[in-house]
């Protein structure tokens, strides 16, 4: 009796040796109207005489977790959908799992690449798996393609995960170089997701690149950013020294070769070097924006954040605006500054 049992119902455990009480999980499908029990005849005949309780139990439960709400609780998976489960997690191990959801559905993942870095996958099984492919998704910067068929199992979307990590080796070990040997200003918190860096070059100048994860060491998209007498000749540079790239010397050693210069790095520089604060607000990060709108005039060189400049200017009666560009007077020096409009003012 007890075999069969457990057999029919895999998250059911025995808790005492005479096997006589066990503790578990039962599958229930809520309807509109009522609470209906998933479980096999010999589980129902034990519990009859008993159902009210259950479902009582069931009724506080959800009234917790809010779950008559959600439209997805109508589709509770069958029996062997756990037993499916289980079987699998043997197979991939379960040091691998980091946590699962209330439902059995929502798996994270915790998978390691060849260069010790760890990643997590998190994997949402349909109610029909494995007839039903799951949704994949992790920090990447590609969208994550796992091939599945009716026969795949979970172990065979950690394989195909560990094959896409391999193929983004390069491309990560050309950004873990850029942010162990300069001064990061974007993003604050660089994900594996992440494709761009903003590199301080200096006081109030920088340069933004945009890696291609396909093409890591080929010549990024550069945009210098900064008072334009300092920019000019830096983008002057890049432009002449463009032929020389080498695809197979470092994108951090080309930089530096291709602009002439090199680059401040935490073991050169303070980071507070760098974080020169707004002239208007007073503050570094305004949400996520840096002051890199610069004065030009070389005796001034004070940053401003583009909102605070463009309300500034906008602000003052002797500026004026000619489509999304404003013309108006530094608030320092007095001289001819310019600001574009905020993207999120279009």
């Amino acid at each position: 009796m007890e075999s069969s049992l457990v057999k029919d119902n895999p998250l059911l455990l025995a808790i005492n040796r005479q096997k006589t009480i066990y503790d578990g999980f039962i599958t229930v499908q809520v309807t509109e109207s009522n609470i209906l029990l998933h479980c096999s005849c010999k589980l129902k005949h034990l519990l009859r005489g008993y159902e009210h309780i259950v479902k009582q139990k069931c009724s506080l439960w959800l009234q917790e977790v809010g779950l008559k709400s959600r439209p997805e609780c109508s589709s509770i998976p069958p029996p062997q959908y756990y037993s499916q489960l289980i079987s699998e997690m043997e197979t991939l191990g379960w040091d691998k799992l980091l946590s699962i959801d209330t439902e059995f559905q929502t798996l994270r993942l915790k998978v390691q690449d060849s260069a010790g870095r760890q990643h997590i996958l998190i994997i949402k099984l349909k109610s029909k798996h494995p007839a039903e492919a799951p949704e994949c998704s992790a920090d990447l910067p590609l969208p994550l393609l796992i091939t599945w068929t009716p026969q795949s199992t979970l172990a065979q979307i950690h394989h195909q995960f560990l094959l896409v990590l391999e193929s983004l080796t390069e491309f990560w070990d050309v950004l873990d170089e850029i942010d162990r040997q300069t001064w990061i200003l974007e993003p604050e918190k660089p994900s594996r997701s992440d494709t761009m860096r903003r590199i301080a070059i200096g006081n109030n100048v920088s340069i933004k690149v945009e890696v291609d994860p396909k093409h890591p060491k080929m010549l990024p998209e550069c945009c210098l950013l900064g008072a334009e007498l300092v920019v000019t000749p830096l983008r002057n540079k890049l432009n002449a020294n463009m032929h020389l790239w080498n695809p197979d010397s470092s994108l951090l050693l080309n930089l530096q070769d291709v602009l002439e210069i090199e680059f401040p790095s935490p073991a050169t520089h303070e980071k507070s070097a760098f974080s020169v604060e707004c002239g208007i607000c007073y503050s570094y990060r305004l949400e996520a924006e840096l002051p890199d709108q610069v004065c030009n005039n070389p005796c001034c060189g004070q940053p401003f954040h583009q909102t605070c400049l463009y309300e500034w200017l906008r602000a003052l009666p002797s500026s004026r605006q000619s489509f999304s560009v404003v013309f108006g007077e530094c608030p320092y020096c007095s001289k001819p500054i310019t600001v574009k409009m905020p993207t999120h003012q279009f």
